[in-house]
C-alpha cells in the first residue's frame, strides 16, 4: 500500500522530498549536521506506517470527492470550502502526529500555524484543487518525521 499512498500524494501535487524538506526547515537549528536524506528517509519511515496510510488515503478521498461536488450537503460545501471551523481535517492528521507523542503535537501546530513550503502552497488554493485534508496530512507527516529523528538523535542518558 505504500507505493499507492505515494503515487497518491505525487497525483495530488505532493512529493515524499517537498515534506522533507519542511521536516529540515523545522530541525536544522537542532542539529549541526543534519542531511536532507535523513529528513527524507524519516518521511519515508513514517508513510511506511499502516496507520499514516489508512488517514492518508481517508483524508485524499474525501478531498477528491469535493473537488468532484460528490459529497453530500452540507458536507459538500464545508470541505470544499475548507471552513476554519470544520476541524476534522486536523483530527484525521493528528493521528499521523500521535504516533510520536506530544513532540509530534507541538510540531503539528507549529506547521499549521507558519504553513511553511509545500504546505502553503497546498493551503493557499492556488491551482484551485481541494486540499481541505492534505495540508494537514503533509503537516501531520513532516511534524511526525521531525519527531522521529528528534527521538533518534536524543542523546543517551545513562541515568535513564
Amino acid at each position: 500500500m505504500y507505493k499507492t499512498v505515494v503515487k497518491m500524494l505525487e497525483d495530488r501535487g505532493v512529493m515524499l522530498r517537498e515534506i522533507a524538506e519542511v521536516v529540515y526547515e523545522i530541525q536544522k537549528s537542532y542539529y549541526d549536521s543534519l542531511p536532507l536524506e535523513e529528513c527524507l528517509e524519516s518521511v519515508e519511515a513514517v508513510v511506511k506506517k499502516r496507520e499514516v496510510q489508512n488517514a492518508i488515503l481517508t483524508g485524499l478521498a474525501l478531498d477528491m470527492l469535493a473537488e468532484e461536488g460528490k459529497l453530500p450537503e452540507p458536507l459538500q460545501s464545508i470541505v470544499a470550502g475548507d471552513d476554519f471551523l470544520f476541524g476534522v481535517d486536523e483530527i484525521v492528521a493528528l493521528s499521523i502526529t500521535n504516533i510520536y507523542g506530544s513532540i509530534g503535537l507541538t510540531n503539528f501546530g507549529y506547521l499549521d500555524k507558519t504553513k511553511p513550503l509545500v504546505i502553503g502552497r497546498l493551503n493557499s488554493h492556488k491551482n484551485g484543487g481541494c486540499h481541505t485534508f492534505l495540508d494537514d496530512l503533509v503537516s501531520a507527516i513532516a511534524a511526525a518525521a521531525a519527531s522521529r529523528i528528534a527521538h533518534a538523535r536524543r542523546p543517551s542518558n545513562n541515568e535513564d
